[in-house]
């Protein structure tokens, strides 16, 4: 099918896919956003009027259990209950979900069957190699099951990663998966006006009508323009968040992406006042818990070079903050970029992304290039997680080698069934607890069980009750006078 004029929009219809719920939080907010944080929008999210919820990923289940103390499959639930007439979609991140092993075919079936099962309409899978024999299973299982698909094609900038490359993968996906969309899955927001210009038509010539999204970041300013420009050039739907939790290293917002396109003489039928009631409850939840907001981001050239996306930017800035390593942010940044090209150009996306950050850590911190080398690392450059797209270069092949685990062989094996044994160990448990306790080790699951249900009421506070919580988190003030209606209190430090 040929791609639209761009000089001549037609009153086309465009699409949008909500992201605030899942790449928002996770970009701006360090996947913290809580479900009580999120029921009281999303009766207005279900009415607006979008394509789907993008919900969640692998990233929010492990957050969700080890930090926030939640069952990710009961907030499935409590949202589907809530946002009843758009679809949840839900990602695949190869055949690893929460780690980076590949896991038994069994287990990750079961996956797909409880994701079905508990209210996911739409299922999402990429592999960050583009060895879609690693996704095609369970996309296919998916549609068995009555859910629509989705075959995600991480973008990068690299000498492998052409528009031929990615249009032979997004004609693969729809022939051998028979996905529903394709979407360009742009996680380190890389894409710029001049490349989209070519990549999208190279994608339409070879998957001919199935619909394509694009999906990308504001990390370098560049996403909304690229928006835009795909858009005219034939893209379907576009994945934007509600402001004030888009930009930044999130997606592009949906206010102005919808006046932008409208203007543009496109389509995008939303209702915006029910947007601006979401945006306004997650402004005042920022506010009350200290989170950041998304604010526009200045054109950065160095990210090409390192392509880090905005989710593992955030979680690695905080993490050498927390090790007390933040001035050496940058050296870190500048060392993944090496990496990359060491390594053959992964995309920087999970789990090539947290790979090449924590080798780079290892190499800044110990001074000494390769010596200590992550288990994951060497797996990679073996194949573990499929076939690397060049070659790995020589000197550091044979430091990852010389220098990894002796425990890791050299050619990795399929791991066996493991479903039936999991029945067995925990019978009375439901498959999705037994999902949960096969990623995670050791008491993670009690002590999530152990905090709970799930709070679904989320309370603001009031004027007085911040300044008591202020006043006493603070140690500077002397006294505070309170004067309201014929009422004058005045309160003193250590009183």
């Amino acid at each position: 099918m040929a791609a639209p004029d761009p000089n001549k929009p037609s009153r086309r219809s465009v699409r949008f896919v909500d992201t605030t719920l899942r790449d928002a939080h996770q970009s701006l907010w360090a996947t913290r956003m809580t479900t009580a944080m999120m029921l009281p929008v999303c009766e207005r999210l279900n009415r607006i009027g979008y394509a789907c919820v993008d919900f969640m990923g692998l990233i929010h289940f492990d957050v969700c259990v080890r930090y926030l103390k939640e069952d990710h499959w009961e907030r499935i639930r409590l949202v589907r209950e809530r946002i009843t007439d758009v679809p949840l979609k839900s990602w695949l991140r190869s055949n690893s979900l929460l780690g980076f092993d590949v896991l038994p075919e069994d287990v990750n079936a079961l996956w797909v069957e409880r994701l079905a099962a508990n209210g996911i309409g739409i299922v999402c899978a990429f592999d960050a190699l583009a060895d879609l024999d690693n996704i095609v299973p369970n996309l296919q299982l998916a549609r068995r099951l009555g859910v629509k698909t989705c075959g995600g094609l991480v973008f990068c900038e690299s000498p492998v990663h052409t528009d031929a490359f990615f249009a032979a993968k997004a004609k693969e996906l729809v022939r051998r998966a028979g996905v529903d969309w394709i979407m360009i899955k742009d996680s380190g927001g890389l894409l710029g006006i001049d490349r989209v210009r070519t990549l999208i038509p190279a994608i339409r010539a070879a998957v001919g009508d199935t619909p394509i999204e694009l999906h990308s970041h504001c990390l370098t300013g560049l996403a909304p323009a690229v928006y835009h420009e795909g858009v005219k050039l034939g893209v379907d739907l576009v994945d934007t968040s509600i402001a004030p939790l888009a930009n930044g290293p999130a997606q592009p917002a949906t206010q102005t992406m919808v006046a932008n396109l409208r203007a543009l003489g496109f389509d995008a039928a939303l209702d915006m006042e029910a947007i601006e009631e979401v945006g306004e409850h997650f402004r005042r939840v920022a506010e009350q818990e200290g989170k950041p907001l998304g604010v526009p981001m200045a054109y950065d050239a160095f990210h090409y070079e390192h392509q880090l996306p905005g989710g593992m930017l955030t979680n690695l800035k905080y993490q050498l903050e927390t090790a007390g390593l933040q001035d050496r942010f940058d050296e870190v940044l500048a060392e993944c970029a090496r990496i990359r090209r060491e390594l053959a150009w992964p995309i920087m996306v999970t789990p090539f992304s947290q790979l090449v950050g924590t080798q780079a850590v290892f190499n800044v911190v110990n001074g000494e290039r390769y010596k200590v080398v992550p288990d994951e690392v060497k797996k990679y450059v073996l194949g573990y997680y499929g076939k690397p797209l060049a070659a790995v270069d020589p000197e550091v092949l044979d430091r990852v080698v010389s220098n990894g685990s002796a425990r890791i062989a050299m050619k990795p094996a399929a791991p066996g069934p493991a479903v039936d044994a999991l029945r067995r160990k925990y019978p009375g448990a439901s498959d999705e607890e037994r999902l949960l306790r096969f990623c995670f080790a050791g008491n993670q699951v009690d002590e999530m069980r152990a905090a709970g249900p799930i709070r679904t009421i989320y309370g603001f506070e009031q004027p007085l009750e911040r300044l008591l919580r202020e006043l006493v988190r603070r140690k500077s003030w002397h006294y505070v006078r309170l004067q309201d209606r014929g009422v004058d209190i005045t309160l003193r430090a250590g009183n």
